[in-house]
């Protein structure tokens, strides 16, 4: 006599519904976000052969500041450091509520 398979109950819950419970949803947002902005930077940045050391010049800031601003991990950047790495890319930021 073989057991019984139980059948996989699927869960109505969402993955955002499941990391608000968690009390993750607002570090994973910030850092998807963050992640993409530095992808769109890096790909900038790419496109017109503009170095890391030409684009700390053109923001008026420090290699190393760049570096932390282009690492998805680290998380706190203004919005001021961002609005300099968007118009040194030759873009503007958007921010919007929605």
């Amino acid at each position: 006599m073989a057991k019984a398979k139980k059948k996989a109950r699927v869960s109505e819950e969402t993955f955002d519904e499941f990391l608000a419970e968690q009390g993750m949803l607002g570090t994973c947002e910030e850092r998807a976000i963050k992640e993409i902005i530095a992808e769109q930077l890096a790909e900038a940045m790419k496109a017109q052969g503009i170095t890391k050391s030409a684009m700390a010049e053109r923001m008026k800031t420090s290699r190393r500041q760049l570096d932390r601003l282009l690492d998805p991990t680290t998380p706190s950047v203004t919005l001021e450091t961002l609005r300099r790495a968007a118009n040194a890319v030759g873009r503007t930021l958007r921010v919007e509520l929605t």
